[in-house]
């Protein structure tokens, strides 16, 4: 093995070898930043000092932290080449399910780094922020007529910690009604691996509803569990099959009857958008998944943003503090915002706002340069995308719920009589410059391989990647 001139220095490479059937052998040769440290080298250059410089005690001083010691453009070319080992939304179809891998529009990038929302501070005097918690108060705004629900919580940092805080929500609900007793939260089988971990962090005992045939919740299998034990049901609508539930109404009413919530995780919202609003339809609270709904980057595990929107008896649960409008503007005066504390609050879910710049300030963009109809459109082109790669795919793979899909469907990633399963299929598609889809997930399909296309891609992406 050939050693490799970096820096200035002689580096021992780390080698990954790639290779795979039908393709020559592929080298991924690039040493760590901590190889390419030559002592001395920094990214800065001081100029001499003019004045004398002070001794600190001994006691004052520590050893230096052992830090790669590089020049500025020996940086920025090490994490160039680290980040064209990688693949992301702007490289390719990224067909990854239920994670709703669309196009970020670069316009929310621009807005994001506007000097007004990049340079301020969360502890600032109110009246020094107002675009800020403008945008923030109309951003709530947006999403309550977006879902149907009441009043809309912005902080939750990702959406799992939006399922935390509804949680939180519904037990602070319970106890304000006297009704300690409800200990069992009720999750279909179908549901995202998040909804029973956030449950259970809060001490609820978890009990699995199974799906039927169709994909959707079993209702004799509901009813059997509910009693006044019942907390809640925490159910994704679509469900992780692609599936809408035929029957979600009915559902929700058998849950409220027993005196449970119904959490709506609104992970797929994608779907929905214009079309149906969870509200509505009877669900009590529901988080938005801001970094796939609404296009803020999110490969490689964030930012995220999981804001909880509620109906209106929950709403005084909410935690603290929402954005509201503190004066009335008129004419000549614009309105004061400023911050507000429900009732009933839970409390503080995280130390500020929320992500605002990482989250609320690209989904703002995202939807006001969609409109209604816009967001409408998103859905529609997500459904038949999906439904288009659906019917291409049907007669090669097995689909074991075959029906009209929504934003994405789960077919099986293996052959009757072949060894092949979803894991040779996955690494098959990325010699073709394809990210895989979700493999082995959700768990009641065998080797499952979940595809969703958004409604980024074109007839020609999906065709290229069917054949």
């Amino acid at each position: 093995m050939n050693n490799t001139l970096t820096s200035s220095k002689i580096v021992e490479p780390t080698i990954f070898d790639l290779s795979s059937p039908g393709r020559k052998s592929s080298k991924i040769v690039e040493p760590t930043i901590f190889d390419l440290s030559s002592p001395g080298r920094n990214g800065v250059s001081f100029p001499d000092p003019d004045v004398p410089r002070a001794k600190l005690p001994e006691s004052l001083l520590r050893a230096d932290l052992p830090l790669p010691e590089l020049a500025e453009v020996d940086v920025v070319r090490h994490y160039m080449r680290l980040s064209k080992f990688n693949y992301s939304v702007d490289d390719g179809f990224y067909p990854l399910g239920s994670c709703t891998m669309k196009y970020n529009p670069k316009i929310n990038e621009d807005t994001c780094r506007l000097p007004g929302y990049m340079f301020t501070h969360p502890l600032q005097p109110i009246e020094t922020v107002q675009g800020n918690l403008a945008l923030m108060f109309t951003l709530q705004e947006w999403l309550k007529e977006i879902s149907g629900f009441e009043a809309v919580t912005l902080q939750p940092a990702a959406g799992a910690h939006g399922e935390f805080t509804g949680v939180l929500i519904m037990r602070a609900y319970h106890k304000s009604r006297g009704d300690d007793k409800r200990v069992k939260m009720l999750i279909p089988d179908s549901a995202h691996g998040t909804n029973p971990a956030s449950a259970g962090m809060t001490g609820l005992t978890i009990v699995q509803i199974p799906s039927d045939e169709r994909g959707n919740i079993d209702l004799k299998a509901l009813k059997e569990q509910c009693d006044d034990t019942i907390f809640g049901l925490m159910m994704t609508n679509p469900n992780t099959l692609g599936m809408f539930d035929e029957h979600v109404e009915e559902v929700i009413q058998i849950v409220h009857d027993c005196g449970g919530l119904v959490y709506g995780d609104g992970a797929n919202l994608n779907a929905l958008l214009g079309i149906i609003r969870p509200g509505d339809i009877g669900f009590d609270l529901m988080h938005f998944n801001l970094h796939k709904t609404f296009a803020v980057p999110h490969g490689g595990g964030g930012p995220g943003s999981g804001p909880v929107g509620v109906a209106a008896h929950l709403a005084d649960f909410l935690p603290a503090p929402l954005v509201g409008v503190l004066e009335e503007g008129d004419d000549e005066t614009p309105p004061l915002f400023g911050f507000v504390t429900p009732r009933k609050s839970i409390g503080r879910m995280k130390a500020f706002h929320g992500h605002f710049g990482g989250g609320h300030v690209r989904a703002f963009t995202y939807i006001a340069m969609h409109g209604p109809d816009g967001l409408k459109d998103i859905s529609q082109y997500a459904v038949l995308n999906a439904n288009y790669l659906l019917a291409r795919l049907r007669n090669t793979y097995h689909v074991p719920y075959d029906r009209i899909c929504m934003h994405e469907f789960v077919a099986e990633g293996r052959f009757d009589g072949s060894d092949v399963r979803a894991l040779d299929i996955a690494k098959r598609l990325m010699d073709y410059k394809f990210h895989p889809p979700t493999n082995y997930f959700p768990l009641i399909v065998h080797e499952a391989l979940m595809i969703e296309p958004t409604e980024t891609e074109n007839k020609d992406t999906l065709d290229a990647f069917a054949d």
